[in-house]
């Protein structure tokens, strides 16, 4: 783990932290925009299409995520609502994804520009920057899972929180009630398993995008493979919004996500083969 990765003293800022998930947040989303701007490029949109959604997907991003994580921690919030709100965490995946899809249509919608086309290329680009953008999350210690004995599991001493018995039950976590409360235990290191499947999900994508298609079916494509692989994950992360008996409220989303991919495969299949007709 390597949360911080130097300190430097800069004329008129101070004091500047590099930490390592702020560095593979900024890779995250350099690598998204590299392929998005290949992409818009390749089916003739333009590269300053890419840039437009990077600037609506960064800011709507950042806003969404801050909506989601006031809300989910709304006991919180009303305590202290700008240490929320202002706070460097909080960046929920969910929230970032519905405020920068909302910030993208909203630059899509400026644009004389067809949205199928445009989502097409977003999706091999958001699954990369994803699975990277995971791997911050790795080497922060967050977002890990529940303790296992098995090969995989990694423990996180000084982790955000530290996997410590006590903090594993305070996530509703199973834990032998003979641990104290300091015990460091391991756990499931689910952001490499994210990053992992998110990876798989990118080299799809990318052999599929020159596959003939209605526009539009390679971003349904990734909403369900996408929704797949959260809703997986979800029952090996250590995590106390489980508001639906077993099941968080990530895979509640996830299911969404999963039928409006599947429907948006489907209708544009549907309309191709019409269109065949």
């Amino acid at each position: 783990m390597f949360p911080e990765l130097f300190t430097l003293n800069l004329p008129l800022i101070g004091e500047f932290t590099l930490t390592s998930f702020g560095l593979l947040m900024a890779l995250a989303f350099l690598s998204g925009y590299m392929v998005l701007r290949a992409e818009t490029d390749r089916l003739g949109a333009g590269r300053d299409l890419a840039a437009d959604m990077l600037i609506g997907a960064l800011i709507g991003g950042i806003v969404g995520a801050k909506i989601y994580y006031v809300l989910l921690n709304w006991d919180r919030t009303a305590v202290d609502p700008l240490g929320m709100i202002f706070s460097r965490s909080g960046l929920v995946w969910y929230g970032g994804f519905i405020g920068g899809f909302l910030g993208v249509m909203w630059v899509l919608g400026r644009r004389p520009v067809v949205r199928g086309l445009a989502v097409d290329a977003v999706a091999p680009a958001l699954s990369l920057a994803y699975g990277i953008g995971r791997m911050g999350c790795f080497l922060v210690g967050d977002d890990y899972g529940r303790p296992t004995d098995s090969f995989a599991g990694m423990a996180f001493p000084n982790g955000l929180p530290p996997s410590t018995a006590g903090n594993l039950r305070r996530f509703g976590a199973e834990v032998d009630p003979a641990l104290p409360d300091i015990e460091v235990l391991a756990v499931h290191p689910t952001q490499l398993y994210e990053t992992g499947l998110s990876l798989i999900i990118f080299f799809i994508l990318w052999r599929l995008r020159r596959h003939p298609h209605v526009q539009g079916w390679l971003f349904g494509l990734w909403l369900a493979l996408a929704a797949i692989e959260r809703f997986v994950v979800e029952f090996f992360r250590a995590k106390d919004d489980r508001f639906l008996g077993s099941f968080t409220l990530a895979q509640a989303i996830s299911i969404v996500m999963f039928a409006a991919g599947v429907a948006v495969v489907v209708r544009l299949r549907r309309r191709a083969r019409e269109a065949a007709v």
